[in-house]
């Protein structure tokens, strides 16, 4: 492993040195869905939370939004280059190759290391582990996570249960290695899977157990479904175990959390996951009434408007943690980090 600068034989943490987020320009309020689909905003905010979701434009991918957050993560951090670009995805532009490596040569970083994370709406946690561990490693000493979904394009827009929910969005950060008692370092992990519950969350076609059979896939094969009543159940158990967990091996108490930042599925969820641990809800970030649920954006997302509220600060503890399709679920300590002023998210 890779030595600290100053001599020491521990592996260096991954500190996080720069952030941004950014969604698409087109808006669909909960009045544009009341015209297509039988509801109404009241009935939408009073189960989710949400007012209003951003959405690509026809042609644009998930490398796009990608890009963009990105490229404005990269000048928060600095001038310094990065050694690897990670982006957790679950709507890459294609099936094959990765998304990272067009993302890494749009931004100028050809040659560099370059990997998608698949883990659903868990994926920037996960990212964080793999950005982490190139780091410690001793394999990179400055890396570019990219969350970043678009689920627009696999969501059926007349389906009630998910249109409502869905945005499309990135959020990226910049990792450097440093120590972990500084602000900015990220550390303590807990993950965790559970494949057999697979069919709770699943676009069905697209892969390689439908295209190697003869029958061409169903409507609804194509599109995104979740088994809304199951997932929260296990959404809630899953994050709040998990956070739990991440608290445990640090050696703290949900007293010592500053703020908490949970993936932004919806309100009812953050506010059930912030119940079960006894953390006061004021203490738990939101962004989802503005942008849905954007899968693996919604955290770095929540962080970069947090940051441009300055509803957080230098040498504050915050508490991430996730659950999505998979089942996948994580979670992890992050002290935060003196950062250059945040630009606004949306375009």
């Amino acid at each position: 492993m890779s030595p600290i600068a100053d001599g020491s034989s521990a592996p260096p943490a991954a500190v996080l040195c720069g952030l941004a987020g950014w969604v698409p320009s087109r808006v669909v309020t909960n009045e544009h869905l009341a015209r297509r689909l039988d509801t109404d905003d009241a009935w939408i905010r009073t189960r989710t939370g949400i007012r209003r979701r951003h959405v690509v434009e026809p042609g644009q991918a998930t490398s796009d939004l990608a890009v963009e957050a990105g490229r404005r993560a990269l000048a928060s951090s600095g001038t310094d280059p990065v050694d690897a670009v990670v982006v957790a995805t679950a709507t890459p532009d294609r099936s094959c190759p990765a998304t990272a490596p067009a993302v890494a040569a749009r931004l100028g970083l050809t040659g560099v290391a370059a990997f998608d994370v698949g883990a659903a709406c868990t994926g920037f946690v996960y990212g964080l582990v793999a950005a982490a561990g190139l780091i410690a490693s001793g394999v990179a000493g400055r890396v570019l996570l990219v969350g970043a979904d678009t689920y627009s394009t696999v969501v059926d827009p007349l389906d009630r249960a998910n249109a409502i929910i869905f945005g499309d969005g990135a959020g990226a950060v910049v990792l450097r290695a440093g120590h972990p008692d500084e602000p900015g370092a990220v550390g303590h992990f807990d993950l965790g899977s559970d494949g057999a519950h697979e069919d709770l969350i699943m676009v069905a076609a697209g892969g390689s157990r439908q295209r190697s059979r003869p029958v061409e896939p169903s409507h609804e094969e194509r599109h995104f479904a979740m088994r809304g009543k199951e997932v929260y159940r296990h959404a809630v158990t899953r994050m709040a175990e998990s956070a739990r967990a991440t608290l445990s091996r640090a050696g703290l108490r949900i007293d010592d959390v500053d703020r908490f930042v949970p993936h932004q599925a919806n309100l009812r969820i953050l506010h059930a996951v912030a119940d079960d641990l006894g953390l006061p809800r004021e203490r738990c970030a939101t962004h989802v009434e503005s942008v849905g649920n954007t899968g693996a954006a919604s955290i770095p997302l929540a962080l970069a408007d947090a940051a441009a509220r300055r509803t957080v600060r230098s040498g504050d503890r915050l508490l991430l943690t996730a659950f999505g399709g998979g089942l996948t679920w994580g979670s992890c300590l992050l002290t935060w980090p003196v950062l250059h002023r945040q630009e606004r998210t949306t375009p």
